[in-house]
């Protein structure tokens, strides 16, 4: 698979799954209503192919207002359902504005879903505002900033997180800012030894 890097955006083509096609319509109808959204953790680097099991697709979206939202929820409701409340009302302001997810399907089944969050602090705010543009076999993707994406999966720490960023890292070093890279890694506490052990030598040139 070959990815290319053109101005501001990630370019690749190739045969999509059903998680692809899947995230790619549900972020459309976020597009089509003027939504701005990110995607974040374990699917980014899926889409890029890493070979692993996802459940739930983590996206965070700008806060908008009630009205804007039940616009949306009223154009997808025929073909997806919220799995935490039926009821749009709830859904925005027992969720969403207390910053806790709605995971939303497909009509008729649970996996995958979406978990879809208003940003609520810096690094959220950050990753909305610098989000990377992806091209996917003639279809678009916004997607965290790699440099980001790297340390925060190496801040949460679990197996699975620490191999989506070895695998993000070794797949784009020679692409990163990694002077940036390295400022995420210090925001988020992330020891020297642990990037070192994980990602390996890397420097700023």
């Amino acid at each position: 698979m070959e990815i290319e890097f053109k101005e501001d955006k990630i370019i690749f083509n190739r045969e999509l799954s059903l998680l692809d096609s899947f995230v790619l319509d549900f972020t459309e109808h976020l597009a089509s209503n003027n939504i701005k959204y990110v995607i974040v953790s374990g699917y980014v680097s899926i889409l890029f192919g890493r070979s692993r099991i996802s459940e739930d697709v983590d996206i965070l979206i700008e806060h908008i207002s009630f009205e804007k939202f039940l616009k949306f929820w009223s154009e997808i409701e025929q073909s997806y359902e919220c799995l935490n409340t039926s009821n749009s009302y709830e859904a925005y302001n027992d969720y969403l504005e207390n910053h806790y997810a709605i995971r939303i399907a497909k009509k008729g089944s649970f996996i995958p879903n979406i978990e879809l969050k208003f940003v609520k602090n810096d690094l959220d705010r950050y990753s909305l505002e610098h989000r990377r543009h992806v091209k996917l076999a003639d279809r678009s993707l916004y997607l965290s900033p790699l440099e980001l994406q790297i340390p925060y999966k190496l801040f949460l720490g679990s197996e699975k997180d620490i191999e989506d960023a070895r695998f993000l890292f070794k797949l784009f070093k020679d692409n990163l800012d990694i002077v940036l890279l390295k400022t995420f890694l210090t925001e988020l506490r992330v020891p020297d030894e642990h990037a070192k052990r994980y990602l390996g030598g890397f420097d700023e040139d």
